[in-house]
């Protein structure tokens, strides 16, 4: 299939096939997504319309990863282009990755169940590529002044599982403020990262 050019209606099963996945991964857990619950969600007639789009379970979830993340990374893209300090930058970092959690809370559920069932490969590469955006904003602001002097591995690392952590609490906690919730980390970090006068 990713030999040749897909057309309009095959991109268009297989767009609905992910979604469905995403559905069910975040209502059964990762484990219990089966080709015949995702049909099911879908409404296909059979699951040989997923098998001839995705060769496997591994397959499709891959490509439910590479959906959210992508969809997760214009999002940040969107509101972070312009950013007029350092401070300005890391604020809206830390609120828009809530803003995302709190927008699509089906995507959220269905990326932590794919981590908790061992399904989403984690190594250094991709830590670093988590971190990088985080960590060239506290360089930007100690090298502007506007920070002061810290382990920029440590705080990036800190500043990441923060906005990490409110997916974990929304699992079991689905009305949870996450707007409050930015606007706390906001002041932690802001705290945490300013010079002292």
């Amino acid at each position: 299939m990713q030999a040749k050019a897909r057309s309009f209606t095959e991109s268009a099963r297989r767009a609905q096939i992910v979604a469905a996945a995403i559905e069910t991964i975040a209502s059964l857990g990762y484990a219990r997504a089966s080709f015949a619950q995702i049909a099911k969600e879908a409404k296909l007639s059979s699951t040989g319309l997923i098998s001839y789009h995705f060769a496997n379970k591994e397959e499709l979830v891959r490509t439910v990863l590479e959906d959210v993340f992508g969809e997760i990374g214009a999002f940040m893209a969107e509101r972070m282009s312009e950013p007029s300090s350092a401070s300005a930058a890391l604020r809206t970092y830390i609120e828009t990755n809530l803003e995302f959690a709190a927008a699509q809370p089906t995507r959220m559920r269905a990326l932590l169940n794919i981590f908790l069932g061992g399904a989403l490969d984690f190594d250094a590469s991709t830590e670093q590529a988590a971190l990088e955006p985080v960590e060239r904003i506290l360089r930007w602001g100690q090298e502007s002044g506007e920070f002061r002097e810290f382990d920029v591995r440590v705080m990036a690392t800190t500043v990441r599982r923060s906005v990490e952590g409110p997916v974990f609490l929304l699992a079991g906690e689905p009305t949870m403020d996450l707007t409050s919730y930015a606007e706390e980390l906001v002041t932690l970090f802001a705290l945490a990262t300013r010079r002292s006068t």
